[in-house]
């Protein structure tokens, strides 16, 4: 006795190939995207006076050695990196009232994300 078990399995295999056929057979090309018009010109609101006013302005100034860079937006100082002659560079920002500054290593904000190894090999 001979068992035939891939008798399914071709029967199976010919009524998808008769489908992929009978589908590609009767596909359409697809429609062409619809023509877009631009966008109308829209004056910009009263009071808007651009991006030039958002951009730091930096001033570089350079004495015994050292250089100071200070960035500033719209007259508010944001912040002024020293970099001395001999060792790293470092930021001074100032404090929200401005009479201090705060002294840091980098001008990250101080939100550390952890960061964890998970896998390694």
């Amino acid at each position: 006795m001979t068992r035939r078990v891939a008798m399914p399995f071709v029967t199976l295999l010919i009524a998808c190939a008769c489908c992929l056929t009978s589908a590609v057979a009767g596909a359409q090309p697809a429609p062409p995207p619809p023509k877009l018009e631009p966008l109308p010109d829209v004056p910009p609101p009263a009071g808007f006076t651009g991006d030039e006013d958002l951009q730091p302005q930096v001033t570089i100034t350079e004495r015994r050695g050292e250089k100071v860079e200070e960035a500033r937006v719209n007259g508010r100082l944001l912040w002024v990196r020293v970099t001395p002659r001999h060792g790293r560079p470092y930021y001074l920002i100032p404090d929200q009232g401005g009479n201090t500054y705060i002294r840091r290593d980098s001008n990250e904000t101080g939100l550390k994300v952890p960061l964890w190894l998970l896998f390694s090999w």
